[in-house]
């Protein structure tokens, strides 16, 4: 039996220190961040039933609702984190060290002025705006609307500059920390939750400073321990701040940041729909669903994370032999996933009965409309993870931006007529035809026959 064990362990050993330096790198990442995502899923999944049994489903509806809207702010960004993603990869396949400081410098330097901007627009706004009637919130709540949304913009802005400790983490090549940040950030949350909730009921804004502050404290002190130490060569400073290498950044950041303007259309959109034409219970009912398909796909998302700098990695170097190898393979994987969906429909009445009990009830055609969601996700997002590593962005913002503008009236007419299955079949429908043109664009690049705008 020992030497059955030890001769099982030197397999699996032989398994992550077989192949070239990239592909260990990938292995590693994707096996450490399997259990730490885990732990992520089953955080998040335990976090919703408990604030909903704290604060209700209409002000778990109104916290989803109000942070979908803060969110959108993430765009102003102007791409940076992307194009940040991007050049430190290349630099770093380069050996070029000193530019890799320069680019984290100013990264952190120009999204630190973007959020003291953001914030002094927003809040001298939004004491103006009517934020209740925006998110439809019954009267009873109204009063807690701007004090919330107030709470959310502060940490947003806060957490603006500081994850792009995430981006550096992702663009060395070790995503799975980026993972260990956001459970640490979950974790403390729903202990605090679940402590206040044997409390009694509880309230929006109590709930938001939880959900909303935590994550950002620990964001903080992320930043405070990498860049002291396993990061310290690239640690920001004031002197190394060049707005030349800020001009880099935004030429391939601007067309991220256009792209990430679609995208808002595309993933941030639904919850202001829902709630504005069936109200805001539902659009606690769609999070629920949303949330249990997504944590069946975050195992996907594990694997591809590593894949966009290594793209980055092997288009610099010209490896084209290593990106065919590895598109195939992860397509074969994907065909994996889309049994998953079905699996993942097959049991999510019992699940749902288990997780939320009669607190949030999922419709069946609501649960059979995300399973075909992520099946064309998961064929869309394998090659978009190629084309943005390899920074040939062109078909994919002329694209996004076109489906964005035809996905709010589609979601909305669907909506009107279905319910909540329209709003995310109007997704789906968006995102076959954007999975078709990006998977004829991958294998292009891959060929070397990319022209025109495939190439751009």
């Amino acid at each position: 039996m020992p030497s059955t064990l030890q001769n099982r362990f030197k397999k699996v050993l032989d398994y992550f220190t077989r192949g070239n330096e990239r592909n260990q790198s990938i292995k590693k990442n994707i096996f450490l961040s399997f259990f730490i995502r885990g732990g992520s899923i089953l955080t998040s999944l335990l976090l919703v039933p408990v604030t909903i049994q704290y604060v209700g489903n209409v002000q778990y509806g109104l916290w989803i609702t109000i942070s979908s809207i803060i969110a959108w702010m993430s765009t102003f960004d102007l791409g940076m984190g992307n194009g940040l993603r991007n050049k430190l990869a290349h630099a770093l396949a380069m050996n070029d060290h000193s530019n890799s400081s320069k680019y984290v410098s100013t990264t952190y330097a120009i999204l630190f002025m973007i959020a003291l901007g953001i914030f002094g627009l927003v809040y001298t706004a939004g004491i103006w705006i009517d934020w209740a009637s925006i998110i439809n919130a019954p009267e009873v709540y109204r009063d807690l609307v701007w004090p919330a949304v107030l709470i959310i913009l502060i940490c947003f802005c806060l957490q603006f500059f500081l994850q792009t400790i995430n981006t550096v983490l992702t663009a060395t090549h070790q995503p799975y920390k980026t993972n260990l940040i956001t459970l640490l950030g979950q974790l403390l949350s729903l202990i605090c939750i679940y402590v206040l909730s044997l409390q009694g009921p509880g309230n929006l804004i109590t709930a938001v400073l939880v959900l909303a502050g935590l994550p950002v404290v620990v964001l903080f002190l992320a930043n405070m321990y990498y860049f002291a130490t396993l990061l310290k060569s690239f640690a920001p400073k004031i002197q190394h701040v060049e707005m030349g290498h800020g001009k880099d950044l935004f030429n391939l950041g601007g067309i991220f940041f256009l792209i990430q303007i679609g995208a808002l259309a595309l993933y941030q959109t639904d919850n202001i729909i829902i709630t504005n034409i069936l109200g805001p219970e539902y659009v606690t009912e769609f999070n629920v669903a949303y949330k249990y398909y997504t944590a069946g796909f975050t195992i996907f998302t594990i694997i591809l994370t590593p894949y966009w700098s290594a793209f980055t990695d092997a288009y610099a170097k010209q490896d084209y032999a290593w990106m065919r190898a590895t598109i195939n393979m992860l397509r074969k994987m994907g065909l994996g996933f889309v049994l998953l969906s079905v699996l993942l429909l097959a049991v999510s009445g019992k699940v749902f009965e288990i997780w939320v009990g009669d607190a949030v009830s999922v419709s069946w055609a609501l649960s059979i409309s995300f399973a075909c969601y992520y099946m064309v996700y998961v064929w869309h997002v394998i090659h978009i993870v190629l084309i943005n590593g390899v920074g040939k962005l062109r078909m994919q913002l002329i694209t996004i931006v076109v489906s964005a503008v035809i996905n709010i009236p589609l979601s909305i007419c669907l909506g009107k007529m279905y319910g909540l299955p329209g709003v995310i079949s109007a997704n789906t429908a968006i995102f076959l035809v954007m999975s078709i043109l990006f998977g004829i664009q991958s294998e292009k690049i891959i060929n070397q026959s990319a022209v025109g705008i495939w190439n751009k």
